[in-house]
């Protein structure tokens, strides 16, 4: 089932209660009521069309919206991938981070391996940070000012360089897949967790990790099969009007 613009937005809650950190990310809060879709957003001054957008993407793993985010302004996709960067580092790791120490202090006879998954979740978090700061402080304003050249039908000088030395096929070839450190997190607690640790809190910790990787998952895809082919097309036409001129 889509979501719909005249849909209620608490039926969009109870549809997939997973969309309660996405919908956060918009700037809409609990208490709207049985306000349809349509009207919370304007009433949030979000941007309807790519409210739809994301979640139907969120939600439903075969949907394929590239055709109408690739419609959007570059710099709306950011300031979502910002939210959602902010989401992680502020909320999700702090959060997770709190149940892995409970958890590993609740098997003190089994420190090696209590050691193991504290140790692997620090790495997982260092790596995730860093991608996250390499996307925030090198590729986003990049693409931003990629935007506005092309916008403005000009391409000076010093983005020309840019483009020759870092441009966004050089980002999807080294684009770091952070989901593969986090199946690995997953999987050590699901195969070496000592039976003694506290059972509903180690569940609890692999549904956490389950929805970070869910969010992680439609995150990438947003990059990977819309933003990076959208910049990529606006770099090939602005060194190709460059090149004519």
């Amino acid at each position: 089932m889509n979501i719909t613009r005249d849909m209620k937005m608490a039926d969009v809650i109870h549809h997939n209660y997973m969309l309660l950190p996405v919908i956060t990310r918009f700037g809409i809060n609990l208490g709207f009521g049985d306000k349809r879709v349509d009207k919370v957003c304007d009433e949030n001054g979000v941007n309807l069309d790519f409210f739809l957008e994301i979640t139907n993407s969120f939600v439903d793993d075969d949907y394929i919206p590239q055709k109408e985010l690739d419609s959007f302004p570059v710099s709306l996709m950011i300031d979502y991938l910002k939210k959602t960067h902010h989401y992680y580092l502020d909320e999700k790791i702090p959060e997770l981070e709190e149940m892995i120490n409970k958890m590993t202090s609740s098997i003190p006879t089994e420190k090696e391996k209590a050691g193991l998954i504290v140790n692997f979740f620090k790495q997982y978090r260092s790596e995730l940070e860093h991608h996250i700061m390499r996307e925030e402080k090198k590729v986003q304003p990049y693409i931003l000012e990629i935007e506005q050249a092309y916008i403005n039908d000009l391409l000076p000088p010093g983005l020309q360089s840019k483009i020759k030395a870092y441009s966004m096929q050089d980002f999807a070839g080294e684009h770091d897949n952070v989901e593969e450190k986090l199946y690995d997190l997953k999987n050590i607690i699901i195969k070496y967790m000592p039976p003694s640790a506290e059972k509903s809190l180690c569940n609890s910790i692999l549904i956490e990790l389950f929805r970070l990787e869910k969010d992680l998952n439609a995150h990438a895809s947003l990059e990977d099969k819309v933003l990076i082919p959208k910049v990529a097309n606006m770099e090939t036409i602005l060194l190709s009007k460059y090149r004519s001129s």
